[in-house]
């Protein structure tokens, strides 16, 4: 196991991406995620 020394750049957790933050922070992407997370939801308490 490495020793990570204050201040190097290995200490700092990484920054995400412009194209990240974007996915992040839409709108409408997200809604689009929900319901496709709802939807499969949906499918796994109707098989039981």
């Amino acid at each position: 196991m490495s020793v990570r020394k204050p201040f190097e750049q290995s200490y700092y957790p990484p920054v995400p991406t412009k194209f990240t933050k974007f996915f992040r922070t839409n709108i409408v992407y997200q809604f689009f995620r929900f319901l496709i997370l709802n939807i499969k939801m949906l499918r796994m308490v109707r098989k039981h």
